[in-house]
């Protein structure tokens, strides 16, 4: 009896640490399309935000970049925050009065701050979030503002590109990862709404930018402030960006850690909100969001509960499972490639969603950030 209770805990386990990555993605290719109403050449204005923090090896591209969308788009308004970088990010950005206004934070104040502090500047209708290290593609505002012709939408995550990273196990694994993420957020949108947008590129309606804490994860707040409201936020395929993948292990399990933290204290900050939704929508927010934040808790029991099954039945079993996980952790923390290095980065990153989720659950969270060293 113990040991069919036993083996069915195992089975809900597995069934959980895979739901959100395998049939969650299943369940919404059956559901059925809305459609949107798309229409070029609409005369709505957009702003363009980023903040930046020690930015200055990559702020280069990003002015270039800058300089490109203007060209198509020279009434563009384009608002930067520096968060008191300590090399020349804030010098380039200010050297460049003729493309953006630069607004120097006093000291870490974070991205949250810096982001409410450019929304109470900005004049555009639609105002496009980005990252400091992220490119947009030089027709990115034409095909993004066609879109916002339907007046049910309401925020509009674009497509995040990835490059490099070819050589690292990490970057691979972090690439799939995206890969699946911007699948899911194609397959939500297609029937109703996404459930948060990603910092490197989406939009809002001005009108609807909410307020909220210097804690919270700005990205989900202003995102899902479009389906609050009652809009659509939806995704779309040809609004591209590009941002280079993290190559490093140990700056990619901080990140997770730190994005994790956030992202669970801003659905407590959301939470009377998130009650409100249409039940389709608490569906997809339970199945992409929730569940994956305890996966690595449900990994954990699991390998506890075949430990005990492994013991009830032999303990020669039990220690040979011992012997094979002990190897696993030992070569797969060693391991730079190959499918051991790979399984790793999955576990690792389950590891430190979980982490992340319980810090915010004793009270703790993020306000700022550092940028990664290995883009």
């Amino acid at each position: 009896m113990i040991v069919a209770i036993l083996s069915i805990l195992l089975l809900v386990c597995i069934f959980l640490v895979v739901y959100p990555y395998a049939i969650y993605p299943l369940i919404l290719r059956r559901l059925p399309s809305r459609a949107i109403l798309r229409e070029e050449g609409n005369n709505l204005s957009a702003t363009l935000v980023f903040c930046a923090y020690n930015e200055a090896q990559v702020i280069g591209e990003k002015i270039a970049n800058i300089e490109k969308l203007k060209e198509r788009h020279p009434d563009l308004e384009v608002l930067a925050f520096d968060d008191g970088s300590s090399d020349s990010t804030f010098e380039q950005l200010d050297a460049r009065k003729d493309l953006l206004t630069v607004v120097r934070g006093g000291g870490r104040n974070g991205k949250a701050h810096g982001m409410k502090r450019l929304a109470a500047m900005a004049t555009g209708d639609i105002m496009i979030f980005t990252d400091a290290n992220v490119l947009l593609k030089e027709d990115a505002i034409d095909r993004l503002m066609a879109w916002y012709a339907d007046p049910d939408v309401g925020g509009i995550c674009g497509s995040l590109h990835y490059l490099g990273g070819t050589d690292s196990t990490t970057a691979n694994v972090g690439s799939l990862y995206w890969r699946l993420e911007e699948y899911l957020k194609k397959e939500e949108s297609r029937t109703g709404n996404v459930m948060g947008g990603d910092g490197s590129i989406f939009s809002l309606r001005r009108a609807l930018y909410p307020s909220f804490p210097d804690t919270v994860l700005d990205d989900l707040t202003v995102s899902m402030a479009a389906v609050f409201s009652g809009k659509r936020l939806i995704k779309v395929e040809d609004v591209i960006a590009y941002e280079r993948l993290v190559a490093l292990r140990s700056e990619e399990y901080a990140r997770k850690v730190r994005i994790a933290a956030r992202a669970y204290h801003t659905h407590l900050f959301l939470s009377p909100q998130l009650k409100k939704m249409r039940r389709l929508d608490m569906f997809k927010y339970a199945s992409r969001k929730m569940v994956r934040w305890f996966g690595g808790f449900f990994l954990l029991l699991g390998v506890a509960i075949a430990a005990v099954l492994a013991a009830m039945i032999s303990w020669y079993l039990f220690l040979a499972g011992v012997v094979v996980l002990g190897a696993f952790v030992v070569l797969g923390l060693k391991a730079q490639h190959g499918p051991v290095a790979s399984l790793m980065e999955i576990i690792l990153a389950l590891l430190a969603t979980l982490q992340g989720v319980f810090r915010a659950m004793r009270g703790k969270t993020f306000a700022v950030w550092n940028p990664a060293k290995s883009r």
